[in-house]
């Protein structure tokens, strides 16, 4: 039963709760993934289950095939890498707390056993299968992060100091925002005062603004370097000596050197990017699971990742397409110290910015606390979901539930304060009281047995043995080369090295003055920065053909015209056939950056052929033949949805869209069926209801025997899927269907034909449930078909297609230096 919202993309988070029988009713809650775009917040007291809450509403998004980035403070939620679908106890036995094993008076080995026993009645008391589990164990990939340790997967900083992205750029308040982040964020860990008014904090911002503004990168090294020699003369209206003096300065170059040079901080510079889309899906374009456990780092360290990983995926959030789904999950643990209600630390601003923004594009942000009082509030006005545990306080109460009447507020909506405050008095363990502004009213509900193993917190030990196999996989992690990364500028694919046996290393006596070329030859000069590497005159030239090219790809059926600009660069040697483009590389460069004039006096000899103008027209022609049979454009096409792949669109990330666009229309289809049943069901609700108020009326008149006429309507799959929702539909409340039953029951006094029609609208309600089952069934395959339709397409070029745009002789900076 559970595995049908499964496919309508609704979370099964437990069953609803009478407090005054103090048991849990048939009735399941259900909470739609959608619902998460308006974002959620969990508090509650350490013991409350705030955590198992969590962990149930992660586990359901992972089974639903979203993204997670997850910031675990303490290191339980890596608990969702322990999942045992065989529920042995074998299973279970490397994991169980030795120090729980001794409370109980048990062994290791029978600690285990009990624990397995434990989690199978459990999940059999919740209707859920040991299936289920291995669900969700294959629906991601599951990983722990281990920032400044290599305990778990590494991750490195560098990109810390990257360029935003142009969306982030193009919008002057997020600019300054994340300018003002990143340098108070690093003068904190250098144990620097971060004040925005200190010369330190402005000395540091004008220099990222204008590398940025650039779209140039930044690592901490050549930050240090900037601040020696600032890249711009003034500062205001000052000179830079004038606002912040050179002497001065080493002061704060040295703080950053340290920092740089300690041996902790090392560990912080090797790993995986936070890259933030490789982050949520692999190669394959499979969603991850992706823990960053910092339950090690300091608190100055802790603040550094957490600003560090909010303005990462600030920059992704604000890159991506708008969708009405949603798209991905960011989870925080414990929220204390980074959303506090009067300090504003690095942290702040771009969660409220995301809280703000973020819901347009996708992301749903799930805040928990055990420290309510510390929570701004007001940042939270717009959040559409709120899950209230056992609270230890007074204070702690009163906090929730001025944030809770807040938000009400802002959705124009009334609570029952005194109500609310009865209510959540007298909470029990995993008893939850839930306010979501998309459904109506207030629903208490106990959560149901997670499935994966709630063992307590995960020690470095444990992640690094969870981590071993994904260490070893080096196919996991999409990794961009990066200029730096090589140990020579980029010159060819195999033969522009110095190692060529065509290409002899140039000794210093070797070295060339610019040869004199006929007028009929054209060159240009790759500029040194393209390929970051030496000074003016500290390099030799290299000579090569370069080729630009604007290639045109169309196909009238699929609506496809599609031009790309490509250059490649070939070797020159001495041979038979001196430029074979089968040796050429593509580069990223725009030829409108070529030079005419050289930054170097010293170049490599030009073979003879290269000095022929005529030549230049046979190798444009066998350039165009070469590009002819080689170039051709892969694209991807989903059938049903008619959608085809950008022209730089991989297969990774065409899946990745795709898997939104399914979303989008899974949650639309969801909605109409809501819409088409609502009316049926509340009819045969009031009908039921009704019929079931005569038959006891009828009873007692009668003083018979009372027979058992109630009907669990929450207990079907199209009463727990309507739910609460229903009413929005419903023109009539059940109270106004009750005020005739008296009247009626008088005039029809007849249990047995009352009891004959109770039968039969019970029977039209089953029907209704096996019609409905039927619709979900149809949902899930046309989500299915879509999702195995992908097919590829090539597209091919005819000559006509081809346009070169330049063919000529350039000079690239060699490795050979003239020492």
């Amino acid at each position: 039963m559970i595995e049908d919202y499964e496919k309508l993309g609704i979370f099964y988070l437990g069953k609803k709760y009478n407090m005054e029988s103090k048991s849990t009713e048939e009735q399941l809650v259900l909470y739609e993934s959608k619902d998460l775009l308006t974002h959620a917040v969990c508090v509650g007291m350490t013991g409350s289950g705030k955590t198992g809450l969590c962990m149930v509403l992660l586990e359901e998004a992972i089974i639903d095939g979203i993204p997670l980035i997850i910031v675990d403070p303490k290191g339980d939620i890596s608990n969702l890498l322990l999942t045992f679908p065989q529920l042995n106890a074998e299973n279970f036995l490397p994991w169980v707390n030795e120090e729980d094993a001794i409370k109980k008076g048990l062994s290791l080995q029978e600690y285990a056993k009990n624990q397995a026993e434990t989690w199978k009645k459990g999940l059999s008391d919740w209707n859920q299968l040991e299936e289920r589990i291995g669900r969700l164990r294959n629906s991601a990939n599951f990983i722990i992060y281990t920032p400044g340790s290599n305990s778990g997967i590494p991750v490195s900083i560098l990109k810390s100091f990257s360029s935003p992205s142009k969306e982030i750029i193009e919008d002057s308040e997020l600019f300054r925002e994340r300018i003002d982040n990143t340098v108070t964020n690093l003068l904190t860990l250098a144990g620097i005062k971060a004040n925005p008014q200190n010369r330190e904090h402005i000395l540091i911002s004008t220099i990222l603004n204008n590398v940025w503004n650039a779209g140039e990168d930044f690592d901490l090294a050549g930050l240090i370097k900037a601040i020696l020699n600032p890249p711009m003369n003034k500062v205001g209206v000052l000179d830079i000596e004038s606002f912040f003096p050179s002497k001065d300065r080493f002061g704060l170059v040295m703080a950053l050197n340290n920092l740089l040079a300690s041996p902790n901080f090392s560990s912080w510079m090797d790993g995986v990017d936070l890259d933030i889309g490789n982050i949520l899906y692999d190669k394959s374009g499979k969603p991850n699971v992706s823990i960053f456990s910092i339950s090690h780092l300091n608190d100055n360290e802790r603040m550094f990742f957490v600003t560090l990983l909010l303005n990462q995926i600030l920059s992704w959030v604000r890159a991506q397409s708008g969708t009405v789904s949603l798209r991905s999950i960011l989870y925080i643990d414990e929220i204390y110290g980074y959303l506090p209600p009067i300090a504003n630390p690095p942290s702040k601003q771009p969660l409220m910015t995301l809280l703000k923004q973020a819901r347009a594009f996708g992301l749903g942000v799930v805040l928990s606390t055990q420290n309510p009082v510390d929570l701004d509030y007001k940042g939270l006005s717009n959040t559409g979901t709120w899950f209230i545990g056992r609270l230890q306080t007074e204070q702690d109460r009163d906090k929730v539930l001025d944030g809770l009447v807040g938000v009400s507020q802002n959705g124009n909506r009334t609570v029952n304060r005194k109500n609310i405050e009865q209510l959540i008095s007298g909470l029990d363990n995993r008893i939850f009281l839930m306010n979501n502004t998309h459904e109506d009213g207030l629903e208490m509900f106990q959560t149901r047995w997670a499935l994966s193993y709630l063992r307590g917190p995960l020690v470095k030990d444990q992640i690094k043995q969870l981590m071993t196999h994904m260490k070893k996989s080096k196919d996991f992690f999409v990794t961009k080369t990066k200029l730096e990364d090589l140990d020579q500028p980029i010159v060819s694919k195999n033969d522009l090295n110095n190692d060529h046996p065509k290409i002899k290393s140039k000794t210093k006596n070797e070295i060339k003055e610019q040869p004199i070329l006929s007028p009929g030859i054209t060159q240009y000069f790759i500029p040194i920065s393209f390929l970051g590497a030496k000074k003016p005159n500290e390099f030799i030239y290299k000579p090569v053909i370069l080729g630009a090219v604007s290639l045109n790809f169309t196909d009238t059926k699929l609506a496809v015209d599609i031009i790309k600009d490509l250059t490649f660069i070939t070797p020159i040697v001495d041979g038979s056939i001196p430029v074979d483009w089968t040796n050429s590389q593509q580069i990223e460069i725009d030829i409108k950056t070529l030079q005419k004039n050289p930054e170097s006096e010293n170049f490599m000899e030009l073979p003879p052929e290269a000095s022929k103008p005529a030549n230049y027209d046979s190798w444009k022609k066998d350039f165009i033949d070469w590009l002819y049979r080689n170039q051709k454009l892969n694209l991807f096409k989903v059938k049903n949805l008619k959608e085809i792949s950008k022209a730089e669109e991989s297969e990774r990330d065409f899946k990745i869209r795709i898997d939104t666009l399914i979303r989008e229309d899974r949650d639309n289809m969801t909605q109409k069926l809501r819409q088409k049943y609502a009316s049926k069901m509340r009819s045969l609700q009031e009908k039921i209801q009704r019929t079931e108020a005569i038959v006891r009326l009828q009873q007692e008149q009668a003083q018979q025997q009372k027979i058992q006429t109630a009907f669990s309507l929450g207990s079907t799959i199209i009463g727990a899927f309507m739910g609460r929702k229903t009413a929005r539909y419903s023109t009539r409340r059940a109270s106004d269907v009750m005020r005739g039953v008296t009247r009626t029951a008088k005039e029809k006094n007849d249990v047995n034909k009352a009891l004959q029609n109770l039968q039969s609208f019970q029977r039209q309600f089953l029907e209704l449930e096996t019609e409905f089952k039927a619709e979900v069934v149809e949902i899930e395959n046309k989500i299915r078909k879509n999702l195995n339709d992908l097919e590829t397409i090539t597209l091919k070029l005819d000559k006509k297609d081809i346009s070169v745009k330049l063919l000529s002789l350039t000079w690239v900076q060699s490795s050979n230096n003239t020492n």
